[in-house]
Protein backbone atom coordinates (compact mmCIF):
# COMPACT_ATOMS: atom_id res chain seq x y z
CA UNK A 1 0.00 0.00 0.00
CA UNK A 2 1.28 3.40 -0.98
CA UNK A 3 0.43 6.15 1.48
CA UNK A 4 -0.40 9.55 0.07
CA UNK A 5 -2.87 12.32 0.60
CA UNK A 6 -6.02 11.65 -1.38
CA UNK A 7 -6.16 13.62 -4.61
CA UNK A 8 -9.35 15.60 -5.13
CA UNK A 9 -10.87 14.67 -8.46
CA UNK A 10 -12.57 17.32 -10.57
CA UNK A 11 -16.19 16.69 -11.52
CA UNK A 12 -17.19 19.82 -13.43
CA UNK A 13 -15.82 22.06 -16.15
CA UNK A 14 -15.40 24.81 -13.54
CA UNK A 15 -13.30 22.47 -11.38
CA UNK A 16 -10.98 21.72 -14.29
CA UNK A 17 -10.56 25.34 -15.37
CA UNK A 18 -9.73 26.33 -11.79
CA UNK A 19 -7.05 23.61 -11.53
CA UNK A 20 -5.58 24.60 -14.88
CA UNK A 21 -5.12 28.16 -13.64
CA UNK A 22 -3.86 27.26 -10.16
CA UNK A 23 -1.39 24.60 -11.37
CA UNK A 24 -0.07 26.55 -14.38
CA UNK A 25 -1.18 23.88 -16.87
CA UNK A 26 -0.10 24.84 -20.37
CA UNK A 27 -1.12 21.82 -22.47
CA UNK A 28 -3.78 19.11 -22.23
CA UNK A 29 -3.50 15.77 -23.99
CA UNK A 30 -6.98 14.75 -25.16
CA UNK A 31 -7.39 10.96 -25.32
CA UNK A 32 -9.70 8.17 -26.44
CA UNK A 33 -9.17 4.58 -27.64
CA UNK A 34 -9.79 2.89 -30.95
CA UNK A 35 -11.67 -0.42 -30.98
CA UNK A 36 -8.45 -2.35 -30.28
CA UNK A 37 -7.77 -0.33 -27.11
CA UNK A 38 -4.91 1.73 -28.53
CA UNK A 39 -4.80 5.23 -26.98
CA UNK A 40 -5.15 8.07 -29.46
CA UNK A 41 -3.99 11.45 -28.22
CA UNK A 42 -3.15 14.97 -29.29
CA UNK A 43 -2.31 18.08 -27.30
CA UNK A 44 -4.26 21.32 -27.16
CA UNK A 45 -3.16 24.55 -25.47
CA UNK A 46 -4.83 25.19 -22.13
CA UNK A 47 -6.11 28.53 -23.45
CA UNK A 48 -8.44 26.59 -25.79
CA UNK A 49 -9.84 24.28 -23.11
CA UNK A 50 -12.96 26.26 -22.21
CA UNK A 51 -13.99 26.37 -25.87
CA UNK A 52 -13.23 22.66 -26.27
CA UNK A 53 -15.55 21.82 -23.38
CA UNK A 54 -18.32 23.63 -25.26
CA UNK A 55 -17.65 22.57 -28.83
CA UNK A 56 -15.29 19.59 -28.68
CA UNK A 57 -12.29 18.91 -30.91
CA UNK A 58 -12.70 17.85 -34.53
CA UNK A 59 -10.61 14.96 -35.88
CA UNK A 60 -10.46 12.61 -38.85
CA UNK A 61 -12.15 9.34 -37.86
CA UNK A 62 -11.18 7.57 -41.09
CA UNK A 63 -7.61 7.28 -39.79
CA UNK A 64 -8.67 5.48 -36.60
CA UNK A 65 -8.93 1.67 -36.48
CA UNK A 66 -12.57 0.59 -36.68
CA UNK A 67 -14.08 4.06 -36.83
CA UNK A 68 -15.51 5.42 -40.11
CA UNK A 69 -15.15 5.38 -43.86
CA UNK A 70 -13.35 8.29 -45.50
CA UNK A 71 -16.60 9.72 -46.89
CA UNK A 72 -18.01 10.12 -43.36
CA UNK A 73 -14.81 10.83 -41.50
CA UNK A 74 -15.51 13.93 -39.40
CA UNK A 75 -15.67 13.17 -35.67
CA UNK A 76 -15.80 15.30 -32.52
CA UNK A 77 -14.16 14.46 -29.19
CA UNK A 78 -16.09 15.87 -26.20
CA UNK A 79 -13.84 15.82 -23.09
CA UNK A 80 -15.21 14.43 -19.81
CA UNK A 81 -14.12 16.79 -17.00
CA UNK A 82 -14.13 13.98 -14.43
CA UNK A 83 -11.18 12.36 -16.24
CA UNK A 84 -8.87 15.40 -16.05
CA UNK A 85 -5.52 14.54 -14.43
CA UNK A 86 -2.16 16.34 -14.30
CA UNK A 87 0.77 14.20 -15.49
CA UNK A 88 3.08 14.02 -12.44
CA UNK A 89 6.23 13.16 -14.39
CA UNK A 90 6.03 16.38 -16.41
CA UNK A 91 7.47 19.73 -15.19
CA UNK A 92 5.58 21.47 -12.39
CA UNK A 93 5.88 24.82 -14.14
CA UNK A 94 4.08 24.76 -17.44
CA UNK A 95 2.39 21.50 -16.42
CA UNK A 96 0.79 19.01 -18.80
CA UNK A 97 -2.50 17.22 -18.13
CA UNK A 98 -4.62 14.64 -19.88
CA UNK A 99 -8.36 14.25 -20.33
CA UNK A 100 -10.44 11.40 -21.79
CA UNK A 101 -13.38 12.16 -24.05
CA UNK A 102 -16.46 10.72 -25.75
CA UNK A 103 -16.51 10.48 -29.53
CA UNK A 104 -19.49 12.14 -31.20
CA UNK A 105 -20.68 12.70 -34.74
CA UNK A 106 -20.74 16.34 -35.92
CA UNK A 107 -24.49 16.48 -35.18
CA UNK A 108 -23.77 15.73 -31.50
CA UNK A 109 -25.02 12.15 -31.59
CA UNK A 110 -22.88 9.53 -29.87
CA UNK A 111 -20.70 7.58 -32.30
CA UNK A 112 -21.77 3.94 -32.13
CA UNK A 113 -18.17 2.77 -32.68
CA UNK A 114 -16.74 4.58 -29.64
CA UNK A 115 -15.71 1.91 -27.09
CA UNK A 116 -16.57 4.23 -24.20
CA UNK A 117 -20.10 4.64 -25.59
CA UNK A 118 -20.46 0.85 -25.88
CA UNK A 119 -19.65 0.50 -22.18
CA UNK A 120 -22.04 3.33 -21.31
CA UNK A 121 -24.78 1.45 -23.15
CA UNK A 122 -24.10 -1.63 -21.00
CA UNK A 123 -24.22 0.55 -17.88
CA UNK A 124 -27.62 1.90 -18.97
CA UNK A 125 -28.90 -1.68 -19.34
CA UNK A 126 -27.79 -2.46 -15.78
CA UNK A 127 -29.42 0.74 -14.54
CA UNK A 128 -32.76 -0.35 -16.02
CA UNK A 129 -32.51 -3.46 -13.83
CA UNK A 130 -31.58 -1.41 -10.77
CA UNK A 131 -27.89 -2.39 -10.73
CA UNK A 132 -24.52 -0.67 -10.90
CA UNK A 133 -21.33 -2.59 -11.58
CA UNK A 134 -18.09 -2.34 -9.61
CA UNK A 135 -14.84 -3.70 -11.04
CA UNK A 136 -11.38 -4.21 -9.56
CA UNK A 137 -8.83 -5.32 -12.18
CA UNK A 138 -5.40 -6.75 -11.38
CA UNK A 139 -2.97 -5.79 -14.14
CA UNK A 140 0.34 -7.59 -14.59
CA UNK A 141 3.19 -6.38 -16.78
CA UNK A 142 6.87 -6.98 -17.53
CA UNK A 143 9.71 -4.47 -17.20
CA UNK A 144 12.39 -5.06 -19.82
CA UNK A 145 15.63 -3.32 -20.72
CA UNK A 146 16.00 -0.96 -23.66
CA UNK A 147 18.76 -1.42 -26.21
CA UNK A 148 21.39 1.18 -27.11
CA UNK A 149 18.94 2.82 -29.53
CA UNK A 150 16.20 3.07 -26.91
CA UNK A 151 14.15 0.25 -28.44
CA UNK A 152 12.43 -2.41 -26.30
CA UNK A 153 13.99 -5.83 -25.81
CA UNK A 154 13.03 -8.91 -23.79
CA UNK A 155 16.18 -8.69 -21.68
CA UNK A 156 15.30 -9.29 -18.03
CA UNK A 157 15.70 -6.61 -15.40
CA UNK A 158 15.81 -9.18 -12.58
CA UNK A 159 15.38 -12.85 -11.71
CA UNK A 160 12.99 -12.26 -8.83
CA UNK A 161 9.88 -14.27 -8.05
CA UNK A 162 6.57 -13.79 -6.28
CA UNK A 163 6.76 -11.07 -3.58
CA UNK A 164 10.54 -10.82 -3.88
CA UNK A 165 12.24 -7.52 -3.08
CA UNK A 166 15.68 -5.98 -3.55
CA UNK A 167 18.25 -7.22 -4.38
CA UNK A 168 16.27 -9.89 -6.29
CA UNK A 169 13.69 -7.32 -7.44
CA UNK A 170 16.08 -4.87 -9.09
CA UNK A 171 13.26 -2.77 -10.60
CA UNK A 172 11.71 -2.11 -7.19
CA UNK A 173 12.51 1.61 -7.36
CA UNK A 174 10.90 1.90 -10.80
CA UNK A 175 7.74 0.22 -9.55
CA UNK A 176 7.69 2.56 -6.57
CA UNK A 177 7.99 5.58 -8.89
CA UNK A 178 5.04 4.18 -10.85
CA UNK A 179 3.08 3.75 -7.60
CA UNK A 180 3.60 7.37 -6.60
CA UNK A 181 2.73 8.65 -10.08
CA UNK A 182 -0.51 6.68 -9.96
CA UNK A 183 -1.35 8.01 -6.48
CA UNK A 184 -0.66 11.55 -7.68
CA UNK A 185 -3.24 10.93 -10.41
CA UNK A 186 -5.91 9.83 -7.96
CA UNK A 187 -5.42 6.05 -7.83
CA UNK A 188 -5.82 4.20 -4.52
CA UNK A 189 -3.13 1.51 -4.66
CA UNK A 190 -4.09 -1.67 -2.79
CA UNK A 191 -1.05 -3.82 -3.60
CA UNK A 192 2.19 -3.46 -5.54
CA UNK A 193 4.64 -6.35 -5.80
CA UNK A 194 6.88 -8.51 -7.92
CA UNK A 195 4.99 -11.30 -9.67
CA UNK A 196 5.90 -14.95 -10.24
CA UNK A 197 7.93 -14.58 -13.43
CA UNK A 198 11.29 -12.77 -13.59
CA UNK A 199 10.88 -9.07 -14.45
CA UNK A 200 7.11 -9.36 -13.94
CA UNK A 201 5.12 -7.00 -11.72
CA UNK A 202 1.58 -6.41 -10.52
CA UNK A 203 -0.07 -3.26 -9.20
CA UNK A 204 -3.67 -3.46 -7.98
CA UNK A 205 -5.82 -0.40 -7.52
CA UNK A 206 -9.07 -0.09 -5.60
CA UNK A 207 -12.27 -1.19 -7.29
CA UNK A 208 -14.74 1.39 -8.52
CA UNK A 209 -17.67 1.91 -10.84
CA UNK A 210 -17.11 0.24 -14.18
CA UNK A 211 -16.77 3.37 -16.36
CA UNK A 212 -14.24 5.06 -14.06
CA UNK A 213 -12.37 1.77 -13.79
CA UNK A 214 -12.15 1.35 -17.57
CA UNK A 215 -10.80 4.92 -17.78
CA UNK A 216 -8.35 4.00 -15.03
CA UNK A 217 -7.08 0.94 -16.92
CA UNK A 218 -6.31 3.15 -19.94
CA UNK A 219 -4.59 5.66 -17.65
CA UNK A 220 -2.73 2.93 -15.75
CA UNK A 221 -1.12 1.52 -18.89
CA UNK A 222 -0.21 5.02 -20.08
CA UNK A 223 1.38 5.92 -16.72
CA UNK A 224 3.28 2.63 -16.34
CA UNK A 225 4.77 2.87 -19.81
CA UNK A 226 5.66 6.56 -19.43
CA UNK A 227 7.30 6.30 -16.01
CA UNK A 228 9.18 3.12 -16.95
CA UNK A 229 10.56 4.77 -20.07
CA UNK A 230 11.69 7.81 -18.08
CA UNK A 231 13.70 5.37 -15.90
CA UNK A 232 15.27 3.60 -18.87
CA UNK A 233 12.98 0.56 -19.01
CA UNK A 234 10.20 -0.66 -21.26
CA UNK A 235 6.91 -1.78 -19.71
CA UNK A 236 5.08 -4.41 -21.75
CA UNK A 237 1.48 -5.53 -21.29
CA UNK A 238 1.96 -8.29 -23.87
CA UNK A 239 0.18 -11.36 -22.44
CA UNK A 240 3.04 -13.84 -23.02
CA UNK A 241 6.34 -12.17 -23.95
CA UNK A 242 8.56 -14.98 -22.61
CA UNK A 243 8.49 -18.73 -23.19
CA UNK A 244 8.49 -21.03 -20.16
CA UNK A 245 7.22 -18.57 -17.52
CA UNK A 246 3.85 -17.18 -16.47
CA UNK A 247 2.16 -14.66 -18.73
CA UNK A 248 0.42 -11.43 -17.70
CA UNK A 249 -3.27 -11.40 -16.91
CA UNK A 250 -5.90 -8.86 -15.97
CA UNK A 251 -8.01 -10.74 -13.43
CA UNK A 252 -11.27 -8.81 -13.17
CA UNK A 253 -13.05 -8.78 -9.82
CA UNK A 254 -16.65 -7.70 -10.30
CA UNK A 255 -19.88 -7.25 -8.36
CA UNK A 256 -23.31 -5.70 -8.78
CA UNK A 257 -24.70 -3.13 -6.37
CA UNK A 258 -28.41 -2.58 -5.76
CA UNK A 259 -29.98 -0.04 -3.38
CA UNK A 260 -26.51 0.71 -1.98
CA UNK A 261 -25.78 -2.92 -1.07
CA UNK A 262 -23.72 -5.67 -2.65
CA UNK A 263 -26.22 -7.79 -4.59
CA UNK A 264 -23.82 -10.75 -4.62
CA UNK A 265 -23.92 -11.25 -0.84
CA UNK A 266 -26.50 -13.28 1.05
CA UNK A 267 -25.65 -14.13 4.68
CA UNK A 268 -28.38 -16.79 4.72
CA UNK A 269 -26.69 -19.10 2.22
CA UNK A 270 -24.00 -21.60 3.14
CA UNK A 271 -21.35 -19.90 0.99
CA UNK A 272 -22.57 -16.30 1.38
CA UNK A 273 -23.41 -16.00 -2.32
CA UNK A 274 -26.78 -14.66 -3.37
CA UNK A 275 -28.90 -16.14 -6.13
CA UNK A 276 -28.10 -13.01 -8.14
CA UNK A 277 -24.40 -13.88 -7.91
CA UNK A 278 -25.08 -17.42 -9.10
CA UNK A 279 -27.10 -16.23 -12.07
CA UNK A 280 -24.36 -13.71 -12.89
CA UNK A 281 -21.78 -16.53 -12.86
CA UNK A 282 -24.10 -18.57 -15.07
CA UNK A 283 -24.23 -15.73 -17.59
CA UNK A 284 -20.44 -15.35 -17.65
CA UNK A 285 -19.95 -19.09 -18.19
CA UNK A 286 -22.60 -19.21 -20.91
CA UNK A 287 -21.03 -16.43 -22.97
CA UNK A 288 -17.31 -16.58 -22.18
CA UNK A 289 -16.40 -18.51 -25.34
CA UNK A 290 -18.32 -15.94 -27.40
CA UNK A 291 -16.52 -12.92 -25.90
CA UNK A 292 -13.06 -14.46 -25.46
CA UNK A 293 -11.90 -12.67 -28.62
CA UNK A 294 -12.56 -9.38 -26.77
CA UNK A 295 -11.00 -10.23 -23.40
CA UNK A 296 -8.12 -12.13 -25.04
CA UNK A 297 -7.75 -10.17 -28.22
CA UNK A 298 -4.33 -11.01 -29.69
CA UNK A 299 -2.62 -14.00 -31.25
CA UNK A 300 -0.25 -13.91 -28.28
CA UNK A 301 -3.10 -14.03 -25.74
CA UNK A 302 -3.59 -17.75 -26.35
CA UNK A 303 0.07 -18.53 -25.65
CA UNK A 304 -0.79 -17.56 -22.04
CA UNK A 305 -3.93 -19.71 -21.83
CA UNK A 306 -2.17 -23.06 -21.58
CA UNK A 307 -1.81 -25.56 -18.72
CA UNK A 308 0.92 -25.10 -16.14
CA UNK A 309 1.19 -21.32 -15.88
CA UNK A 310 -1.63 -20.31 -13.50
CA UNK A 311 -3.90 -19.29 -16.37
CA UNK A 312 -7.37 -20.82 -16.77
CA UNK A 313 -8.39 -22.71 -19.89
CA UNK A 314 -11.61 -24.33 -18.65
CA UNK A 315 -15.03 -22.69 -18.22
CA UNK A 316 -15.75 -23.60 -14.61
CA UNK A 317 -16.12 -21.80 -11.28
CA UNK A 318 -15.00 -22.41 -7.71
CA UNK A 319 -14.60 -20.70 -4.37
CA UNK A 320 -10.95 -21.72 -4.05
CA UNK A 321 -9.77 -23.58 -7.14
CA UNK A 322 -7.31 -21.43 -9.11
CA UNK A 323 -7.51 -23.73 -12.13
CA UNK A 324 -11.09 -22.51 -12.66
CA UNK A 325 -12.03 -19.66 -14.96
CA UNK A 326 -14.07 -17.95 -12.25
CA UNK A 327 -12.87 -17.82 -8.65
CA UNK A 328 -14.87 -16.54 -5.68
CA UNK A 329 -12.50 -14.74 -3.28
CA UNK A 330 -13.10 -15.49 0.40
CA UNK A 331 -14.20 -11.97 1.41
CA UNK A 332 -17.92 -11.64 2.14
CA UNK A 333 -20.25 -8.77 2.94
CA UNK A 334 -19.55 -5.60 0.96
CA UNK A 335 -16.50 -7.25 -0.63
CA UNK A 336 -18.30 -10.25 -2.12
CA UNK A 337 -17.26 -10.58 -5.75
CA UNK A 338 -16.53 -12.92 -8.63
CA UNK A 339 -13.10 -12.95 -10.25
CA UNK A 340 -12.90 -13.67 -13.97
CA UNK A 341 -9.34 -14.89 -14.55
CA UNK A 342 -8.97 -15.15 -18.33
CA UNK A 343 -8.76 -11.47 -19.46
CA UNK A 344 -5.35 -10.06 -20.25
CA UNK A 345 -4.13 -6.44 -20.25
CA UNK A 346 -3.88 -6.26 -24.06
CA UNK A 347 -7.67 -6.00 -24.29
CA UNK A 348 -9.75 -2.87 -24.77
CA UNK A 349 -11.13 -2.44 -21.21
CA UNK A 350 -14.30 -0.68 -22.36
CA UNK A 351 -15.27 -3.55 -24.65
CA UNK A 352 -14.11 -6.22 -22.19
CA UNK A 353 -16.10 -4.82 -19.25
CA UNK A 354 -19.15 -4.27 -21.47
CA UNK A 355 -18.98 -7.94 -22.52
CA UNK A 356 -18.70 -9.10 -18.91
CA UNK A 357 -21.55 -6.87 -17.72
CA UNK A 358 -23.95 -7.84 -20.51
CA UNK A 359 -23.14 -11.53 -19.91
CA UNK A 360 -23.76 -11.31 -16.18
CA UNK A 361 -26.98 -9.34 -16.68
CA UNK A 362 -28.17 -11.94 -19.19
CA UNK A 363 -27.63 -14.56 -16.51
CA UNK A 364 -29.66 -12.54 -14.00
CA UNK A 365 -32.49 -11.72 -16.45
CA UNK A 366 -32.84 -15.29 -17.69
CA UNK A 367 -32.00 -16.97 -14.38
CA UNK A 368 -29.12 -18.98 -15.82
CA UNK A 369 -27.99 -21.44 -13.18
CA UNK A 370 -24.27 -22.20 -13.26
CA UNK A 371 -23.11 -25.82 -13.09
CA UNK A 372 -21.95 -27.18 -9.77
CA UNK A 373 -18.77 -25.56 -8.47
CA UNK A 374 -15.60 -27.44 -9.42
CA UNK A 375 -13.43 -27.85 -6.34
CA UNK A 376 -10.83 -30.20 -7.81
CA UNK A 377 -7.84 -29.48 -10.02
CA UNK A 378 -9.44 -29.42 -13.47
CA UNK A 379 -6.11 -30.19 -15.15
CA UNK A 380 -6.17 -33.62 -13.47
CA UNK A 381 -9.67 -34.53 -14.71
CA UNK A 382 -10.05 -36.88 -17.65
CA UNK A 383 -11.86 -35.74 -20.78
CA UNK A 384 -14.82 -37.91 -19.79
CA UNK A 385 -14.95 -36.31 -16.34
CA UNK A 386 -14.85 -32.81 -17.83
CA UNK A 387 -17.68 -33.69 -20.21
CA UNK A 388 -19.79 -35.14 -17.41
CA UNK A 389 -19.33 -31.93 -15.39
CA UNK A 390 -20.20 -29.77 -18.41
CA UNK A 391 -16.74 -28.12 -18.46
CA UNK A 392 -15.82 -26.64 -21.83
CA UNK A 393 -12.43 -25.32 -22.88
CA UNK A 394 -11.76 -21.72 -23.81
CA UNK A 395 -10.84 -21.16 -27.47
CA UNK A 396 -7.40 -22.51 -28.25
CA UNK A 397 -6.31 -19.64 -30.48
CA UNK A 398 -7.48 -16.28 -31.79
CA UNK A 399 -9.02 -17.77 -34.95
CA UNK A 400 -11.19 -20.14 -32.94
CA UNK A 401 -12.27 -17.26 -30.69
CA UNK A 402 -13.12 -15.07 -33.69
CA UNK A 403 -15.17 -17.84 -35.29
CA UNK A 404 -17.17 -18.28 -32.09
CA UNK A 405 -17.73 -14.53 -31.84
CA UNK A 406 -18.76 -14.28 -35.49
CA UNK A 407 -21.68 -16.67 -34.89
CA UNK A 408 -22.81 -14.86 -31.73
CA UNK A 409 -25.91 -12.69 -31.98
CA UNK A 410 -25.30 -11.90 -28.32
CA UNK A 411 -21.92 -10.27 -29.07
CA UNK A 412 -23.34 -8.42 -32.07
CA UNK A 413 -25.83 -6.86 -29.65
CA UNK A 414 -23.14 -6.12 -27.02
CA UNK A 415 -20.81 -4.32 -29.44
CA UNK A 416 -23.32 -3.02 -31.96
CA UNK A 417 -23.13 -4.03 -35.60
CA UNK A 418 -20.53 -1.38 -36.53
CA UNK A 419 -17.94 -2.35 -33.91
CA UNK A 420 -18.76 -6.06 -34.16
CA UNK A 421 -17.94 -6.11 -37.88
CA UNK A 422 -14.95 -3.75 -37.58
CA UNK A 423 -13.43 -5.79 -34.74
CA UNK A 424 -13.80 -9.07 -36.62
CA UNK A 425 -12.31 -7.54 -39.76
CA UNK A 426 -9.27 -6.14 -37.94
CA UNK A 427 -8.61 -9.27 -35.93
CA UNK A 428 -9.08 -11.69 -38.82
CA UNK A 429 -6.53 -9.61 -40.73
CA UNK A 430 -4.16 -9.99 -37.76
CA UNK A 431 -4.67 -13.77 -37.75
CA UNK A 432 -4.19 -14.05 -41.51
CA UNK A 433 -0.94 -12.10 -41.28
CA UNK A 434 0.27 -14.29 -38.40
CA UNK A 435 -0.44 -17.59 -40.12
CA UNK A 436 1.57 -16.65 -43.22
CA UNK A 437 4.74 -15.82 -41.26
CA UNK A 438 7.45 -18.46 -40.91
CA UNK A 439 8.31 -18.47 -37.21
CA UNK A 440 11.66 -19.29 -35.56
CA UNK A 441 10.14 -22.42 -33.98
CA UNK A 442 9.45 -23.85 -37.43
CA UNK A 443 12.98 -23.16 -38.62
CA UNK A 444 14.47 -24.73 -35.49
CA UNK A 445 12.33 -27.85 -35.64
CA UNK A 446 12.01 -28.51 -39.39
CA UNK A 447 14.86 -26.97 -41.35
CA UNK A 448 17.51 -29.56 -40.47
CA UNK A 449 15.30 -32.64 -40.77
CA UNK A 450 13.10 -31.97 -43.78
Amino acid sequence: MVNSKSVSKPTTVEDVLKIVEERDVKFIRTQFTDILGMVKSWAIPATDLEDVFKNGVMFDGSSIEGFTRIEESDMVLMPDPSTFRILPWRPKEGAVARIIGDVKRPNGKAFEGDPRFILKRAIAEADKMGYTMNVGPELEFFLFKLDADGKPTTQLTDNGGYFDFAPLDLAQDVRRAIDFALVDMGFRIEASHHEVAPSQHEINFRFGDVLSTADSVVTFKYVVKSVAYHHGYYASFMPKPLYGVNGSGMHSNQSLMKDGKNAFYDPETSDGLSQTARYYIGGLLKHIREFAAVTNSTVNSYKRLVPGYEAPIYAAWSASNRSALIRIPATRGAGTRVELRCPDPACNPYLAFASMLHSGLDGVKNQIEPPEATNVNIFKLSEEEKVSRGIESLPGNLKEALDLMKESDFMKNVLGEHTFNSFLKAKNAEWNDYKTIVHPWEIENYLSIL
